[in-house]
Order: C-alpha cells, then structure tokens, then sequence
C-alpha cells in the first residue's frame, strides 16, 4: 500500500504543478481587461453574496496569489506527502478553478483531478479520526470505481454511436488534430483500418471492469490506457488528459490485488 500512496502522491503533485503552472502563464487573458475576465463570468452566479465573495476571491491578484500557494502546496505534496490541511486546500482551491471556468477549463481532466483529490481528501479524514488503513482503503477506492466506470461509460457511449461503430469518428477527430487533416495515403484514409482500431479502443473501454480481477490484468488495461492518453495529448495537444488519469492507476493497481485476493 506505501508504495501506491506514494505513486499517487507524486502523479498528483506532478498533474497539479503542470496545471498551475499553466494557469499562472494565462494571468493577462484572466485580468479585468482579459479574454477571460471574471467581469464578463460573474453574470453565471445568481446568488448576490455568493458573488460578492467570488469577486474578491477572483481578483486578478488575489486570483494569482492564490494559484502561488496552490503552487507550493503542491511542491509539498510532492516532497512530504499528504495531509489533511494541505488536501483541504487544495481540494477547495480546485473547486475553486473550476467554478472561476464554469465547471471545468479542460474536461475530463479536470473531473478527474477532482476526483484524486477526494480519494486523497477522504484518507486523511480517516486518518484524523484514526482509521488510517481504512482511509486509504476508501480513497482507493473511490478513485479505482470511478476511474473503472469512466473508461467503460466512453466505451459504452461509443458502441451505441454509429461513426464510431465504423470508424468515421476516428479519421474525423484525426483530421481536425493539430497535425491535421490526415493526408490522403494515410492508414486511417482505410475504412477497415480506421474501424479496426475504432473498435480496439471501443473493446479496451468497455472490458476496463475486468481489471480489478487480477492485478497484472490492471498493469495491461493501465499501460494500454497510458499510450491511449499519449496519443491524445500528440494529436491534440491535451497533456493535462495524460496526467490526470496516470494518477489513478496506482489506486486502480492497488485495488485489484486486494480484489483478486479476495476471490481466491
């Protein structure tokens, strides 16, 4: 268990430093005279002091100063590990991001950000009231069933989709890529190639549950799902998608040993 706690300590520090990181280099488009000024965002809060408190929490500087201790917090994630004052802040701190961007900047990553920090947040509130192994046990948990039942929802939404059934939809999301459109001698131009590889991922997707029988079966789903999120950040240049869900593969790991040695 040390060894998986500490994994995803460090892909979760590594994920948040990249993040804020990113966030603090976007400081001119999130000031009052920004792309994305907080002025142009706060109609979306109807509640008056609710918004009162967010307009001085959204700040340009308070903003900023806030994404600096959110940068250190995460320097001691990495260093020192978890705590339970050092999740709360950063666990609210995320919640924060996301309202500051209508619920999320970049997606699926940001939802799984949020979800490592509260299997990080629900061990240490375990831990407070002294039930350490349990707590962990439970933030793995929570992060290895929602990371299980994401990957088999996509799949499941692909298989009922007909251009993913044929594979239209891989050459479609291909051609608006950054290295975008495909040329015409292209591999994936091939309608049966293209499906082939539509319904890999279709298969991939849909069979994840079936990690949680077997720990070495876990390290093949994970690994399959670390290239799979590798190619989505070379192709469209989501990276944050690639850190996001590596930090759940510890837990996912973690959990189908415990599962398996249950079964036996």
């Amino acid at each position: 268990m040390l060894m998986a706690i500490r994994a995803t300590e460090l892909l979760l520090a590594l994920s948040l430093l990249i993040q804020t990181l990113e966030y603090l280099r976007m400081g001119k488009y999130t000031a009052d005279d920004g792309f994305w000024s907080w002025h142009l965002q706060r109609a979306d809060i109807p509640n008056a002091p609710m918004r009162a408190l967010l307009d001085v929490l959204f700040k340009p500087k308070v903003h900023q100063l806030h994404l600096v201790l959110r940068l250190l917090a995460t320097l001691m994630l990495l260093v020192q590990g978890a705590s339970l004052p050092l999740m709360v802040f950063l666990f609210a701190g995320n919640l924060l991001i996301l309202v500051r961007w209508r619920g999320a900047f970049n997606g699926g990553s940001d939802f799984f950000t949020l979800v490592v920090l509260t299997g990080l947040l629900i061990s240490q509130v375990m831990d407070a009231l002294g039930h350490v192994q349990l707590g962990w046990q439970a933030g793995f948990w929570y992060i290895a069933i929602q990371a299980v039942t994401s990957y088999f929802m996509s799949g499941a939404v692909k298989l009922l989709r007909p251009e993913w059934r044929n594979g239209a939809a891989l050459t479609i999301f291909l051609n608006g890529a950054i290295y975008g459109p495909l040329s015409a001698s292209h591999p994936l131009r091939n309608k049966w190639l293209a499906m082939m590889g539509s319904w890999g991922f279709i298969g991939w997707e849909i069979l994840f549950p079936l990690s949680l029988l077997d720990p070495r079966l876990a390290a093949v789903f994970c690994a399959v799902a670390a290239l799979f999120h590798f190619l989505v950040f070379w192709f469209f240049g989501l990276n944050r998608f690639f850190w996001a869900w590596l930090c759940s593969f510890p837990a996912s790991i973690w959990c189908s040993a415990q599962f398996s040695a249950h079964l036996i």
